[in-house]
């Protein structure tokens, strides 16, 4: 997989990630800045009639630490990720460092909250 082709298959990721929402807040994660990476690496054990060539490893976090949609947006991410035209697999990473603040969310998530 050419470095097109990865940079087509993260942008789809993107697109996707833009449908997955904390249901406690109006705004999408992706423009909240909850995901802190998104790494598209070749799928080595895929053979020429497998459709998923890439494996996906992502690093997001959440708004606080003791998210109560926690599960439900984990799985909401590695099912929409894991749907995405040439990705085999997707591994969810959850992390808490850097801690999430307000400042890293979009311009447009800042004025969807009225921040």
């Amino acid at each position: 997989m050419n470095q097109e082709e990865k940079t087509k298959i993260e942008e789809r990721i993107v697109d996707v990630l833009k449908t997955v929402y904390d249901p406690e807040i109006p705004v999408d994660i992706y423009e909240l800045g909850m995901i802190y990476k998104i790494d598209v690496k070749d799928n080595d054990n895929a053979s020429a009639s497998d459709n998923g060539v890439a494996i996906v490893d992502i690093d997001m976090t959440f708004t606080a630490p003791n998210c109560p949609a926690a599960d439900f947006i984990l799985e909401d991410v590695r099912t929409k990720v894991e749907g995405v035209e040439g990705v085999a697999s997707a591994n969810i990473n959850l992390v808490f460092e850097p801690a999430w603040d307000q400042s890293m969310m979009s311009e447009e998530a800042r004025m969807e909250l009225g921040f």
